[in-house]
């Protein structure tokens, strides 16, 4: 029965799922102890996009913001988790991901996967008013962990302001306001020390 076939194949997708609590990022915890891990992360990013949301410099569908916030890191289950400031990690970054996306998205019946995939490319591609205002969250969110725990990844990976703000320069896209707090956080962790000029 094609019913039982897609419960099956959407329950093994979600079992898969548990993989995510498993892939550390480099970004602390606020309050300095461990790392995040994606799901943790994708969560966050979900509740920010529904406190936040009226900040988006358009109108937004929120549902497919959280969607998209939601699934955007999936793909770190293959391809793992590469690093905002890792120049050579993001030259491969986009194929390692899309074999992942087409492998995990696969796991679903065909609509409901292709739907996801859809979903994924446009969050990548950061082209609609949606995608732009989840890629300042995803953004804009590890900036905060780390003013909040005093640079603890900045300053092992020797990451300096002029670095964060080219990186986080996209935020404007999605939130002026966001990049205007941003550009504060950035600012106060340059004169706590946090962050190197």
């Amino acid at each position: 029965m094609k019913e039982d076939l897609d419960f099956n194949s959407q329950l093994r997708f979600l079992i898969e799922l548990d993989k995510l609590k498993t892939i550390e990022r480099k970004t602390k915890l606020i309050n300095g102890s461990r790392h995040e891990n994606d799901a943790e992360h994708s969560w966050h990013l979900a509740m920010m996009a529904l406190i936040l949301y009226q900040h988006s410099n358009q109108e937004i569908d929120l549902f497919k913001v959280i969607k998209m916030l939601l699934i955007h890191d999936i793909v770190e289950i293959d391809a793992g988790d590469t690093f905002a400031y890792d120049t050579a990690g993001h030259h491969d970054k986009f194929e390692r991901e899309l074999r992942a996306a087409t492998r995990i998205f696969g796991l679903l019946p065909e609509d409901q996967g292709k739907d996801l995939i859809d979903l994924w490319l446009e969050y990548d591609r950061k082209e609609s008013k949606e995608a732009k205002f989840a890629v300042s969250l995803d953004s804009l969110q590890p900036l905060i962990h780390n003013y909040l725990n005093q640079g603890k990844t900045w300053k092992k990976h020797g990451i300096t302001s002029e670095k964060v703000l080219d990186r986080n320069r996209k935020i404007a896209k999605g939130s002026e306001r966001l990049w205007e707090y941003a550009q504060e956080m950035i600012e106060k962790s340059i004169e706590e020390g946090y962050l190197s000029k």
